[in-house]
């Protein structure tokens, strides 16, 4: 065990392979970090999607109220625009 070759050889091997494992390792976080935001950029796109297709309950009733208090304006207003009829 005391050839020069093998003193070398064996913690080169050790070192080249604690290289390729972080080597690996930081891959693997780059790539699940991607994954993430990927996977996050979805789910805004399907909450973004989802909020433009549907209406809360509560905000179809106040739009309800709007426009029934615009259109009781408009028919106020046209019934005070009108000229009274001729006698």
């Amino acid at each position: 065990m005391n050839d020069p070759f093998l003193q070398i050889l064996v913690p080169a091997v050790g070192l080249v392979a604690g290289l390729i494992a972080a080597y690996v390792s930081l891959k693997n976080r780059a790539l699940l970090a991607e994954v993430r935001k990927e996977i996050a950029e979805l789910e805004n796109r399907i909450i973004a999607k989802i909020n433009g297709t549907y209406v809360r309950a509560g905000e179809c009733h106040l739009r309800e109220e709007l426009v029934a208090e615009r259109i009781t304006a408009l028919a106020a207003g046209v019934h005070k625009a009108e000229p009274p009829p001729d006698r």
